[in-house]
């Protein structure tokens, strides 16, 4: 594989015009012959210069899935001892030998809480066995780089390939929320396409306008697309081809959602509550939840995270698998530095993930029975716990307010890393509001001041300005 990489610099750092050093990539279900591109005209300028610009695009995408690991089928190995968590589902290979139950006590011995909570749907999804699983997991949405759509917003970038993948794992997690919004968390895609019911005539229609709604173009029709995010970002001072990390992401897509019912009818029954420095405010999640008539709308709750400085701190391992185990999480988006993922499930120490750094073509999610195959992965991949960068966003979906409830009762004992002296939870709930408990901040540092005059007081204000709060390390 290094030789491999290594020729493959050698191609690019080569690149002088001409055709030959097109030929030497090789993608999946992509090859291109030097005689068609010997057969470019450049004797026109304007029209060379164009093709050699997107020739260079071209290039970059494929030099983008050598980089990644796209370019050669890779088979991600999974244990015959344990089960295979993903998101709240339990799976696993020795379904005679291993009971239910023995998987969810594996759990609970590993956190050490001594809750006899069931932590995963395990009941049913352990007869499937890991056939269940290729089912389930390829039935997420994946929501990749793409190339040659319409140009974004105040930029010339046709692709977003290189720098938004942080964006494109937002969209999955946001995409999951939907997908168990309208269709409930037991739907499975069917890759044949056979629609032989009126039930499946409805879930093959919800599923395609979940995906029509990301498609990539700047038009309403699609309120969730990379150009609406983009979009909505220049007003924080980001701008096209800017990276962004999981808070800025969070509350993109929660922006993104709140306009989006503006047009769209269906998005009127949901409502997405970002948490502020690790702590979810109930009566801010009452306001956004709570319509006139009494009842609650379905809640996205997005929890940015920061466990540990440089690296992730081990104490918040246990912690974060417990809540990939937990059947109303959506996931989590963070990653290695710089390299974003989405991780939805694991097995042993390991994070089982969904990668965003496939460039695809762009597809015409408005044409009439367009092909559903580039937005679901048959590819699971896995990366190791220890490596996930500390900076990340958890999120769960609940459809009403008593799913709600029942999380926030069921959640707190896996929000404490186990074995620790001091209790630091990952997150927390706090009642009143964030504004509330701001201003009496606030109120603290201004008594403060006049009643210490003589002392110079130094306040460090910058994990109110920094993009994630970051918990204690111990």
């Amino acid at each position: 594989m290094n030789g491999q990489l290594q020729s493959s610099r050698e191609r690019l750092g080569a690149f002088s015009g001409g055709a030959g050093w097109f030929t030497g990539f090789v993608t999946p279900g992509h090859t291109v012959s030097s005689q068609k591109i010997s057969q470019i005209s450049v004797d026109d300028s304007s029209n060379g210069a164009e093709v050699d610009g997107k020739m260079k695009k071209k290039l970059m995408s494929m030099w983008n899935n050598v980089k990644y690991g796209w370019s050669i089928k890779i088979k991600t190995n999974f244990s015959k001892e344990s089960p295979v968590f993903l998101l709240g589902s339990c799976y696993h290979k020795r379904q005679n030998e291993d009971s239910p139950e023995r998987a969810v006590e594996a759990v609970g011995l590993d956190m050490g809480t001594g809750s006899n909570v069931s932590l995963a749907k395990d009941a049913c999804t352990l007869e499937q066995g890991m056939d269940g699983f290729r089912k389930d997991f390829t039935s997420r949405l994946w929501l990749t780089y793409r190339r040659e759509f319409p140009i974004l917003n105040g930029s010339n970038f046709t692709t977003d390939c290189g720098w938004g993948c942080m964006l494109r794992s937002g969209q999955m997690m946001l995409a999951q929320a939907l997908v168990c919004h309208f269709l409930g968390r037991e739907w499975r895609w069917r890759p044949d396409g056979s629609i032989d019911s009126v039930q499946q005539f409805h879930e093959d229609s919800q599923h395609r306008m979940i995906i029509k709604w990301f498609g990539d173009q700047p038009a309403p029709l699609s309120p969730l697309s990379i150009h609406a995010l983009v979009s909505l970002g220049t007003a924080a001072g980001k701008k096209a081809g800017d990276w962004y990390g999981p808070s800025s992401v969070a509350h993109l897509l929660k922006q993104a959602v709140e306009r989006a019912a503006i047009c769209h009818v269906e998005f009127d029954q949901l409502a997405v509550y970002v948490a502020q420095d690790c702590a979810v405010y109930m009566d801010d999640v009452a306001k956004v939840c709570q319509k006139p008539d009494g009842n609650w709308r379905s809640l996205v709750l997005l929890v940015p995270l920061r466990l540990g400085m440089d690296k992730l701190n081990p104490g918040y391992a246990p912690c974060l698998t417990a809540l990939l185990s937990l059947e109303d999480c959506i996931g989590v988006i963070g990653g290695r530095p710089r390299h974003s993922l989405y991780f939805i499930g694991y097995q042993e120490d390991k994070l089982i993930h969904l990668d965003p750094h496939y460039c695809q073509e762009t597809v015409d999610v408005w044409r009439r029975n367009f092909s559903l195959e580039s937005f679901h992965c048959t590819s699971p991949r896995k990366m190791l716990l220890s490596k996930m960068d500390p900076s990340c966003c958890v999120g769960f979906y609940f459809r009403d307010k008593a799913a709600f409830d029942s999380f926030v009762t069921v959640v707190t004992p896996f929000l404490i890393p186990p074995n620790q002296k001091v209790e630091y939870p990952m997150f927390l709930f706090s009642e009143g509001s964030g504004a509330d408990v701001q201003r009496s901040m606030e109120n603290r540092k201004s008594v403060l001041s006049s009643s210490e005059e003589s002392t110079k007081i130094e306040d460090d204000d910058s994990h109110y300005e920094c993009e994630e709060f970051e918990l204690c390390e111990w």
